[in-house]
């Protein structure tokens, strides 16, 4: 996946969105077509989404592990299940160190998997806009910058689908970031019922890095995100490198990084997503920043998770 075109979040619609607008009238035809096609499949296990509408970048991994955190509290029997295509090998690494993953070609057969295995609850990280399977629950994720970019559809805008057909298709709305009127009225006016929940990364390592030089990568959804949380818990960055989301890192990339960090007496700084996805005889050479997802109102989502299931 080449990085997010630019012109996706600004304020203004730009020329090129504007030419690209009759290929989003066609992507929502063909959208509007597969969720007409498709006859749900239920299942006698809960399924539970954590989704998004604006196209990565918003927190839906991090929260998928701490909802399998909370699930286990609650004595839940809880994994993951995933597609399994190339762009999901570094979520498969991920997610696998904290709980089972269940991966197929598509993902009525990963739930299949995980009730076969004995699961209580499956946990889609993505798959908002898979209409093969019923969904129990479905998670909504938002990044508070971004929002929604310029509201347009892929390719001339960010979004998988309409917000308002988003809003109301989901049971519950995550926003990463700081409480935003704005965006909560926004929101309300499409569904005014549904709870809205915020949640932040906190850095757990952090001590490590305060008084080092650091060179600083990241190939994912937005790694702007995870520039701006090492400058905000004051991580002195010297220079930082942006990849495309799920970036396969060659040998060459990586060497040239451990040579700029090297130069600059530096320590090369990635988030864990990118460290699981690099070749391990790199592993000594560069060092990933631990975080954990710190929400807001937690108990009030515990209780919630809980009627659920």
């Amino acid at each position: 996946m080449p990085l997010k075109p630019k012109f996706w979040d600004k304020d203004k619609i730009s020329l090129i969105a504007l030419i690209l607008i009759p290929f989003s009238c066609l992507y929502w035809c063909l959208f509007i077509i597969k969720k007409k096609l498709n006859k749900k499949k239920k299942f006698p296990i809960k399924v539970m989404c954590v989704g998004n509408i604006y196209l990565g970048g918003t927190g839906k991994t991090p929260f998928s592990i701490e909802l399998l955190s909370i699930l286990e509290r609650l004595g839940k029997k809880a994994c993951f299940v995933i597609k399994n295509h190339n762009l999901t090998e570094d979520e498969n690494k991920l997610l696998s160190k904290y709980g089972s993953v269940f991966a197929s070609s598509n993902r009525v057969n990963s739930i299949k998997l995980a009730h076969e295995n004995g699961f209580d609850v499956a946990i889609m990280d993505d798959g908002f806009q898979d209409f093969s399977l019923e969904k129990n629950f479905s998670f909504l994720c938002f990044d508070e910058k971004l929002w929604i970019g310029n509201g347009l559809l892929i390719p001339a805008g960010p979004l998988r689908e309409s917000l308002k057909n988003g809003i109301k298709r989901a049971n519950c709305i995550l926003i990463k970031g700081k409480k935003n009127n704005l965006i909560e009225n926004k929101i309300r006016e499409l569904n005014k019922t549904i709870d809205i929940f915020y949640f932040e990364y906190k850095p757990i390592d952090i001590k490590n890095y305060l008084d080092k030089s650091v060179i600083s990568f990241a190939g994912i959804g937005n790694p702007e995100g995870f520039f701006e949380l090492l400058r905000k818990n004051n991580i002195n960055i010297l220079n930082n490198f942006s990849f495309p989301d799920h970036h396969n890192y060659t040998d060459h990339e990586i060497k040239k990084l451990i040579n700029e960090a090297k130069e600059n007496d530096a320590i090369l700084l990635t988030t864990e997503k990118d460290f699981l996805r690099i070749k391990k005889e790199f592993h000594d050479k560069l060092s990933f920043l631990k975080i954990e997802l710190i929400i807001e109102k937690k108990n009030e989502l515990m209780d919630k998770i809980k009627k659920i299931t």
